[in-house]
């Protein structure tokens, strides 16, 4: 097939000589009102588990085979083109793989036009083009239809977004042009800004059609028949389109709307990165410029915007982060034993019925289909568990998540008992009570008892060792340390720690229920707070112990802007809370030494159960809490922002060498892939160890680099 557009960006498209080409796939159908749709269908060849992406010659292909459309409808042969995917997908977004080849700028931009050139074509084709969104639809991909006059989706499609911020890039191809004018300003800057640096959430097809970016939702069962039927009545005009959500630039109101949503977004992309990654200010600053702009005159913005993004270290720092470790070496995880070997779970026990142990309920039915069931001391708690887990499945369905069928099923599935003897039939069993290793050990002692001799027994503790749980075990080769964070459905890292005794078969089936509930895992060894929790309480300890020696609380909290973290290390310690935070470090301190430092300082405030140094003063504005600052007692030795950030960074350094010199996982990837998913660490820095090898501490303090 050739094209117009080849020997203008030939050059880019023969770099990619080794690109899965995502092929465009036409045939005509023959609609029921006589006129003819073509139905193009993107597709790579592969199997449902690999992902269709648009390179270069991808898109090269695209964009004459939309030519051929184009022609065919100006002749009055077709009366509408639809565009979808192969099964589960319409588009992952531009193939990261090839951009990161693309080292000269004048590369980077015929990349970024290309993009442009084969939308455009779409957008202006002669006659009204439908996306079918059929599965997956990210960054490139929720564009594509985004630029065709109607849209429909599949209440099954997972993941539609715009992800560009998160990695580093701009929505480049009309993304922050197209999607707030359809679904109004607010929204626009929630999918381009807020869900990328929130963990890159997502939208469900469901929550799409409710926004406005879809004209209709089907199921996905004849999700194609459906749509088909949809764009004819469309064209006859049987149906005609609403779309509440719509703006108009050019009327004050909207205008006004449009940058407010730009001040309210940059203040959230301040809290979150203080500055640190260019890219989601230059969403911001393209989203402002483009409202009087119209879609050609922005189109230049974007294509500017992408070629200077796609050569800072921050986007090759995200691609690294984003693609080897999360996408390659977080699905295929170090150290995993085969997952032949894995036990089927097809009834899952919690021990506990509070908060966490609830969260860990939820999470076992909604991606397991499974019983489960939780116990705890007496039933009011157990019906507190209960009536949680109830609340957060009818919030699923509010938000359009769930069916109502799916509601009922689920929930039916929980149950709750007094007595662990509803444990008996359980494949898989987790506790989730106070985190005392005495009181674990008896959990684990009541629930040996009962259940079967292939039950696997798990435990969710953040700082014990699993090793000392299960030394009084009849079985424990059947342990495993299986640590999520919090909030459970939301972060994706689960730590999965083996002891001396634990076997290939436990492990596998362990690491294979961490793939289905969809959580990122590594393999740790058993030590204390295994990967993340000994980390963070590193560097928090360091700024404690600073804050403590006579550093002003402002000062002491905010000297880790430059590292662009989710939040301040005092912000962190209230979340997390004083007490728990206290008692992990008391536990590291135990493990370590004076590396962690017990301060005396939070203890008197845990005792008088003050539960954060921060409080709003008058004005609104953070400020020591007063009744904290009274508890507590000063050295005379202030340090500089400076000065903490160095610190921290020489005490990482020391931290995570230390942590591989012991074994505790496989490589210094294995560190940063926990860091990443596990606390939030960010894309833009391309993981802890590469930072710390960027700002030296790596040398300063081992003698080396921990990558070459």
């Amino acid at each position: 097939m050739t094209s117009a557009i080849t020997p203008d960006f030939a050059g880019v498209a023969d770099l990619m000589s080794d690109e899965t080409i995502t092929h465009s796939f036409v045939k005509d159908v023959a609609l029921a009102s006589g006129k003819t749709l073509a139905l193009l269908t993107l597709d790579n060849g592969l199997d449902h588990r690999k992902p269709t992406t648009l390179g270069p010659n991808g898109l090269v292909e695209l964009h004459a085979a939309l030519e051929i459309q184009a022609q065919r409808a100006k002749n009055g042969e077709i009366h509408a083109l639809a565009i979808t995917g192969k099964p589960y997908f319409l588009i992952a977004g531009a193939d990261l793989s090839a951009v990161t080849r693309l080292s000269d700028p004048a590369q980077a931009a015929a990349m970024a036009t290309l993009g442009h050139r084969a939308y455009d074509l779409l957008a202006d084709l002669g006659v009204p083009t439908f996306a079918f969104i059929n599965g997956l639809a990210l960054g490139g991909g929720l564009e594509i239809a985004l630029a065709c006059t109607y849209r429909t989706v599949s209440t099954g499609a997972g993941a539609l977004g715009l992800p560009e911020a998160f990695l580093g890039l701009i929505p480049g191809w009309a993304g922050v042009y197209r999607l707030p004018r359809l679904v109004g300003p607010e929204n626009g800057l929630k999918v381009m800004i807020e869900n990328p640096l929130n963990n890159n959430r997502t939208l469900s097809g469901p929550a799409a059609y409710k926004m406005g970016v879809a004209d209709a939702l089907f199921e996905p069962a004849d999700f194609i028949e459906h749509s088909v039927a949809f764009a004819d009545s469309v064209l006859t005009g049987a149906h005609a389109v609403q779309r509440p959500n719509a703006v108009d630039t050019s009327d004050p109101e909207v205008a006004r709307r449009w940058l407010d949503a730009a001040d309210a977004a940059e203040k959230f992309v301040d809290a979150k990165l203080s500055g640190a990654a260019p890219a989601p200010y230059k969403v911001l600053e393209v989203f402002r410029k483009g409202m009087t702009l119209t879609q050609k005159e922005s189109a230049q913005l974007e294509i500017e915007a992408l070629t200077g993004l796609m050569n800072t270290p921050q986007f090759q720092n995200t691609v690294y982060a984003f693609l080897d470790l999360v996408q390659k070496r977080g699905k295929r995880p170090a150290g995993a034993p085969d997952a032949k070997l894995a036990r089927p779970v097809t009834k899952v026990g919690v021990v506990g019925a509070g908060l966490m142990a609830s969260q860990l309920a939820l999470l076992f039915v909604r991606r397991l289909n499974v019983p489960v069931v939780i116990t705890d001391l007496d039933q009011s708690r157990i019906d507190k568990g209960i009536s949680y887990i109830h609340s957060e499945i009818d919030k699923l369905h509010a938000k359009g998540r769930m069916s109502q069928d799916a509601v009922n099923r689920t929930k039916a599935l929980v149950s709750g008992s007094v007595t662990k003897d509803a444990f008996a039939d359980a494949d898989f069993v987790i506790e989730a009570v106070f985190e005392e290793l005495n009181v674990k050990k008896q959990v684990f002692a009541e629930v040996e008892a009962v259940v079967s001799a292939d039950c696997v027994l798990a435990t969710n503790t953040s700082s014990l060792s699993v090793t000392e749980m299960g030394r009084d075990l009849k079985h424990p080769e059947r342990l495993v340390g299986f640590h999520f964070f919090n909030p459970v459905a939301v972060m994706p890292l689960l730590e999965i720690a083996s002891t001396e005794w634990t076997n290939d078969v436990s492990l596998s089936t362990a690491f294979v229920l961490g793939k289905a509930l969809k959580k990122t895992t590594v393999r740790t060894e058993d030590s204390a707070a295994f990967v993340v929790n000994r980390v963070l309480l590193r560097l928090m300890s360091e700024v404690q112990a600073a804050f403590d020696e006579g550093t002003d609380a402002a000062t002491a909290d905010t000297a880790l802007a430059p590292m662009g973290l989710p939040m301040t290390p005092m912000t962190l310690l209230a979340m997390v809370g004083l007490p728990v935070a206290q008692h992990v470090n008391e536990s590291l301190h135990a493990a370590f030494g004076d590396r962690f430092t017990v301060s005396q300082n939070l203890q008197n405030l845990v005792d008088a159960k003050i539960t954060s140094l921060w409080v709003k003063d008058e004005n609104g504005a953070q400020v020591l809490n007063p009744e904290a600052a009274k508890l507590m007692t000063f050295g005379d030795k202030p340090s500089t922002k400076e000065q903490i950030l160095l610190r921290v960074q020489d005490a990482l350094a020391q931290e995570i060498g230390l942590l591989l010199a012991e074994g505790v996982v496989a490589e210094a990837a294995d560190v940063d892939l926990c860091m990443i998913t596990g606390a939030g660490w960010p894309m833009h820095l391309g993981g802890i160890t590469p930072y710390l090898d960027q700002v030296g501490a790596s040398e300063r303090v081992n003698g080396k680099k921990f990558n070459n």
